[in-house]
């Protein structure tokens, strides 16, 4: 039998080539996820765009070792239930370093073409104020839920929704909304109490960031880009 020519020569390559299953992509991003809630319950703020860390503190009436054990017991629940389902497999370590590299690459690349773009700057235009513990957790919030509500809801179920009441040429109506949902992350980060005071250069900057965040999600998936994402922001806000 002849080989595949279309097939990957190695696992590495496999794993390379192709976009995970939505499951698989879940997993992928729960060391980030996890690391984010046990941490953010030791500071002052959360995640603007996290919606879960506030219930689960109420839930168990505001007390930390409970909130550390819920949480805990939700994360070995999803494990369980990864591998209750067989597909413990694709949790292997070697997809979780792969895809934390291919993230790093797209972070310094992505880093590189932004700086071009609008000048020598950091992602708000001025020195982090978080310290390495707050910038760190921050950093991991920031990956997994703002990919979450910004790629996965706003872009891609906006998408699917556009779909079915504009009928225009698919690639214009893709192109127009990204540009539009990352205008709309790139503004969100100046809105309320804790965002940013508004600068032009900035906005630029995390407008490209945004493109290349949505060109991510798009081309290779939710835990791609949420790995750039995060080890961009710890970059920028931890190191």
């Amino acid at each position: 039998m002849r080989p595949n020519p279309r097939r990957p020569k190695n696992k590495l390559l496999a794993l390379l080539s192709a976009k995970a299953d939505p499951w698989t992509e879940i997993g992928l991003t729960l060391p980030i996820l996890l690391g984010y809630h046990i941490g953010v319950i030791f500071l002052p703020t959360i995640n603007a765009a996290d919606f879960v860390t506030t219930r689960l503190v109420a839930l168990v009436s505001w007390s930390k070792p409970a909130y550390l054990g819920l949480t805990l017991a939700i994360a070995a629940a999803f494990v369980a239930a990864f591998v209750f389902l067989g597909k413990r497999t694709k949790l292997d370590w070697r997809r979780f370093a792969v895809v934390a590299a291919e993230g790093a690459v797209y972070a310094v690349v992505m880093c590189t073409i932004a700086r071009f773009v609008v000048g020598s700057l950091r992602l708000a235009g001025a020195p982090s104020q978080h310290g390495f513990f707050s910038g760190l957790i921050m950093s991991l919030g920031a990956g997994f839920y703002e990919e979450l509500a910004f790629r996965v809801v706003l872009f891609g179920l906006g998408l699917l929704l556009l779909q079915r009441f504009i009928k225009i040429r698919p690639t214009v109506l893709l192109l127009s909304w990204a540009l539009v949902s990352v205008l709309i992350f790139s503004g969100w980060h100046y809105v309320g109490t804790y965002g940013d005071p508004f600068q032009l250069a900035s906005f630029t900057f995390r407008t490209v960031c945004g493109l290349a965040f949505v060109a991510i999600y798009r081309l290779r998936g939710f835990a791609p880009a949420v790995w750039c994402h995060a080890l961009y922001d710890i970059w920028v806000l931890a190191l």
